[in-house]
Order: C-alpha cells, then sequence, then structure tokens
C-alpha cells in the first residue's frame, strides 16, 4: 500500500455488457429497504379507492413491455401541482458503468483501499490508467463527499468520469450516500453536463436503500431556484440514468429509485414554495396550491375563509389574521388509503406566509427572511402531493392555519384576551408569537373535526430553538415518547438531524397570566420549551409532537444537500415516518 490516497492500477478486463432494463414494481421496499420504510408504496387501482387512494392506474404498473423511465412516479397528461418548470427524467439500467453513454458518469471510491476496485478498475483499465495516475497526483484520499474528475478522451461514451469519496467502507451510511450522489451530481453539472450517469453508491447497505439515496441525493444536489431571474441557469442537469451492474439486482434498484425520486421531489417542491416571495405566497395562493394537489392525487380537500373560522371559534386563528388585508384561509388536506379503515394521523404546518411581528414590530433585518415562516404549511403540502404515489396504508389530514401577522389599525394588541376552538383564554404577551396561536387552533380542528389519533406539528417556532441546537438541527418535543421514538428514527432514515429536547413541568408555570388562562409568552430564557408547553395545552390526552424547525428550514449556507436557502425540512422525515405506520 503506497502513500495515503494513493490508488494502483489493477489487472483485469472488464466484460462490457449494457442493458436498458424493463419491467416495473410497485413502490414497496420491504425487507432490506430503508429502515422503518416497509409499508412504501403500495398501489392501489384509482376505481378501488376512496378518495385520496392515491394509487397508480394499473396501466402504470409496468410488466415485461414497461422501461424503468418515470417523472416523479408516472407520466401525467398534465403539469402536476405546483410543478417546477425544470425537472430531471431518471431511468436505472443495468450494465457496467464505462459502457453508459452520458455527458458524465459518477462513481465512488472507498478511502484508504490503496487500490481501485470493480467500476473504477474498469473505468481505469478503459482509460488506461489515467484514472488512477490522476487520483495519485491529487492525493484524492476518499474522504467523504470529496469530489475530482477526469476528461476521458473519447476512450469510453461519456465525456468525463466524476470521482467521489465514500469514507471508509467499514463507516458507509445512507447519509454518505446521499452526500456523495449530491456531490458528485452538482460536479457534473458545473462541468456543464446535460446528461449524468450514476452508479447505485456503495455495496454494503441493501441496494434498495442506496438506490433511494443514490437518487435522492443526486437530485436535491441538482436542486436550483432561478424562477424569479430573468436569465435562467445555464448549467442544468437534465436526465440522470441509475446504473446498477448486477442485473439481478436491477427491479430492487428500480424500486429504490423509484421512492428516492419521490422524496426528492416533495423536498424540492417545499423549498419552492418557501424561496418564493410572500408578496406572490399568500394564504390564498397556498389554498390554491392545495386545490390542484387534490385535484391531481385525488385527494380530499376543505378551505375554511374568515366567517366560516369565525363560526368554528377560531378565534386565536383569526385574532393573529386581523393585522392584514391578506384573507386567512384554513385549510384541510386529507388523504384515504382504500382498504380497512386505518390510524389518523393529523401533520399540521405553521402557514405565516410572511411575518413582521405585527404591533410587536421585528427590526428591519430580522423581518427579511420571514417569507420563510410557512416552510411547516409548505411541508405539509409536500408531504401531501407525495402520499398518493407513495400510497401508505396510514390515513392523513394536511392541516394548515395561513395567514400573514401584520401591524395595522386592526391588528391584535398586547394584553388583548383571545379565546381558542376549544374555549381556552390567552391574553397576548408578544404579538410576535403568532405562530403557536394558529397551531393551537389547529390542533383543537385536529382532535374535534377530524379526531385524529395523533398529530404531529411543524413551524419555524422560536429563535431560542436555534440558539440551543444551531441552524442545522430540529427540535423535537413530545407528549409520548413511542412517537418520539419513531420520529427521531425516520429523521435518522431520512439524513435529517433532530434532537428531542425536554417539556420541563415546572416552565408551565411561567405561561400564567392574571386576566386568562394563559399567556402566548414566558420570561426568557427557555423560549424553545415553553412554546412547546404551550402547545402541550391543546394536545389533551392523545400523541402529540411538535417539531421546531426554526434552524434547518432555511439555511445561510450550502448544504451538502443543497443550495443556501429552503432545504425543504422535514418533508422526508416525515414521509419517512408516515410510510412507516400501519
Amino acid at each position: 500500500m503506497r502513500h495515503h490516497g494513493a490508488y494502483r492500477r489493477p489487472r483485469g478486463r472488464a466484460r462490457p455488457r449494457h442493458a436498458r432494463c424493463r419491467g416495473t414494481r410497485p413502490l414497496s421496499l420491504g425487507a432490506g429497504g430503508l429502515p422503518g420504510l416497509s409499508g412504501i408504496g403500495r398501489r392501489h387501482d384509482h376505481r378501488r379507492r376512496r378518495r385520496g387512494g392515491g394509487a397508480l392506474g394499473a396501466d402504470q404498473r409496468g410488466g415485461p413491455h414497461a422501461h424503468d423511465r418515470w417523472a416523479h412516479g408516472h407520466d401525467p397528461p398534465r403539469r402536476r401541482a405546483g410543478a417546477r418548470r425544470w425537472r430531471v427524467k431518471v431511468d436505472v439500467v443495468e450494465g457496467p458503468l464505462e459502457t453508459v453513454k452520458a455527458d458524465a458518469v459518477v462513481v465512488g471510491v472507498y478511502a484508504e483501499e490503496g487500490r481501485l476496485r470493480e467500476s473504477p478498475a474498469r473505468i481505469d483499465k478503459a482509460l488506461g490508467g489515467q484514472l488512477a495516475e490522476v487520483l495519485e497526483a491529487e492525493r484524492f484520499a476518499g474522504k467523504p463527499a470529496h469530489v475530482t474528475h477526469v476528461h476521458t478522451g473519447g476512450r469510453i461514451p461519456a465525456g468525463r468520469v466524476v470521482v467521489v469519496g465514500l469514507g471508509k467502507r467499514v463507516e458507509l451510511t445512507l447519509e454518505t450516500v446521499r452526500r456523495a450522489a449530491s456531490a458528485g451530481l452538482r460536479r457534473a453539472r458545473d462541468l456543464g453536463a446535460k446528461s449524468v450517469a450514476i452508479e447505485v453508491l456503495g455495496d454494503r447497505l441493501p441496494v434498495k436503500s442506496r438506490a433511494h439515496a443514490t437518487t435522492e441525493g443526486a437530485l436535491l444536489g441538482a436542486y436550483t431556484f432561478d424562477r424569479y431571474k430573468r436569465e435562467k441557469a445555464d448549467k442544468r442537469v437534465e436526465s440522470l440514468r441509475l446504473v446498477e451492474p448486477d442485473g439481478r439486482r436491477r427491479r430492487e434498484a428500480a424500486d429504490g429509485a423509484r421512492t428516492g425520486e419521490v422524496f426528492a421531489e416533495a423536498t424540492c417542491f417545499a423549498r419552492d414554495l418557501v424561496n418564493s416571495p410572500a408578496n406572490d405566497v399568500h394564504p390564498t395562493y397556498l389554498a390554491k396550491v392545495a386545490a390542484e394537489i387534490a385535484k391531481e392525487g385525488k385527494l380530499g380537500l376543505k378551505v375554511f375563509d374568515r366567517a366560516e373560522c369565525q363560526k368554528m371559534g377560531m378565534g386565536l386563528f383569526l385574532g393573529v389574521a386581523a393585522g392584514s388585508e391578506q384573507p386567512p384561509k384554513f385549510i384541510h388536506l386529507s388523504y384515504t388509503p382504500s382498504g380497512r379503515k386505518r390510524r389518523r394521523v393529523a401533520v399540521i404546518g405553521k402557514g405565516i406566509t410572511f411575518d413582521s411581528g405585527g404591533l410587536d414590530l421585528k427590526p428591519a433585518e430580522g423581518m427579511l427572511r420571514m417569507k420563510d415562516d410557512m416552510s411547516g404549511a409548505a411541508a405539509v403540502l409536500a408531504i401531501m402531493r407525495a402520499l398518493p404515489e407513495l400510497a401508505p396504508g396510514v390515513e392523513v389530514h394536511g392541516l394548515i392555519a395561513a395567514t400573514e401577522n401584520m401591524p395595522s389599525g386592526s391588528a391584535i394588541r398586547p394584553g388583548d384576551v383571545l379565546r381558542a376552538m376549544n374555549g381556552t383564554t390567552i391574553e397576548i404577551g408578544n404579538t410576535d408569537a403568532e405562530g403557536r396561536l394558529t397551531l393551537a387552533d389547529a390542533l383543537c380542528y385536529a382532535w374535534e373535526k377530524v379526531d385524529a389519533d395523533e398529530a404531529v406539528d411543524m413551524a419555524t417556532l422560536t429563535g431560542a430553538c436555534v440558539v440551543a441546537l444551531g441552524p442545522l438541527c430540529s427540535g423535537l418535543f413530545a407528549n409520548d415518547q413511542g412517537l418520539a421514538d419513531r420520529l427521531l428514527a425516520a429523521a435518522e432514515n431520512a439524513g435529517e438531524r433532530m434532537w428531542q429536547l425536554p417539556l420541563i413541568d415546572e416552565y408551565r408555570e411561567h405561561l400564567k397570566s392574571e386576566v386568562a388562562d394563559f399567556n402566548n409568552v414566558g420570561p426568557r430564557g427557555g423560549g424553545a420549551i415553553t412554546a412547546g408547553l404551550f402547545l402541550k395545552e391543546f394536545a389533551g390526552d392523545r400523541p402529540w409532537a411538535h417539531l421546531d424547525i426554526a434552524g434547518p428550514a432555511f439555511v445561510e449556507k450550502d448544504t451538502p444537500t443543497g443550495p443556501k436557502g429552503a432545504t425543504g425540512a422535514p418533508v422526508r422525515t416525515m414521509l419517512c415516518y408516515l410510510m412507516s405506520q400501519e
């Protein structure tokens, strides 16, 4: 073994064999898939499912004459709800990577092995040893997500070979695969590649899981947002070809790639909504997007206006909405699987489309990013949009109380008292603690109108959570440890950081009010906890969890799987969670 990072040219001949794969299978991961995702992908015929069934039709289930090419699960006759103007076409092929035609191919190498193996070795052989020479000259050590490239000079069908590090073989994780695929795709894009082929990365983990993570990571890395720029980005990847060298495992790879694409598309859909400005993404717009999603996915939909919310007694939600000229909308999307009655899960997203702070006005600098205060709502819409394609076996209700928080002569004032849907009275200690008010009425709706078995809310709720956990980690609060454990496992599977924080009963005293049942804020210190305790008052005795995504929903720097801006958190966590429930 040479110095750290050097590779020797191996001996041996590659056996060229390239076959376009045929046939698709249902979206089930089954044994060996992503942990906790055993329920992914049951399909049901449209004629058999009840509202919200969300299955692909029988003619889309594949078979001996179907190709493993799809666009987000199926090829619809019209533009999908809220779809981005650009998206990557994905297909799966079998055969040696060095025989695949593409502008660039992406291959992974492990650290500290001293020589190239398998696909990298065959590519190096075809290139006359050039790959090993470049890696040795650059002291490429195979560290996770480190990337380099070589020009092929026409010696293989691809114009360039992008090499990405996978770290030590024994330490390989799905997140390593996800980040490596993202790094490789971005390098290929920056080189001007329009078509990219990438091998299912890694070898220690089940092929379905690796195919899912490879596809997901590559598509997340391909994301750009230039909707409002006159000159669009000229470097875009148009097609992604996932390559599985072993034909016996192609079907598993195709299943994993399909779910990975659905997860990535849902994440990017949420990113688009959050990245868009508040003058376009207002409550009425969110309601229109929900209507498109419901129509396309055959979901149930109810949208309540101000008068209807007033009849239901949503005093907290309408109090927040009182200062804005934008009419509030309470959105209820529902997905119901076919078959016997299942558990009902409510997913609730904070939908403040712009948060000025109200009369307790934010400073100008703090207001600049407040278009992202509807990240929870964007996540709910993305989740509900994906469910018909994934077809989980659990009933899901997506709830959004959408409004702006603005100052005006009609806005709520500090010291005002509002009444929640369940009759609880709240003194307004600060108008900038508005998200918990809207979520409280949404929780009441989940219990009283939906009769949900459990609820999970997602909200960019507190700066205190960012102080505690930083910008990359969500805070988790729950009144049921079993639910908390399942969500933490889902976050681990999805590659989204999450940490459980305590609900300290003694801090409940901080929410006391002299004139009402509770105040909406407490004293300084423990702000994320007191916000969680406030919401807990509306959870009753049913399982409930609160995800404070104030940090990771919108980031100021590029991440390993996307550019700065909206991240789409926690869409993938919640999809993992819902797919694991029965």
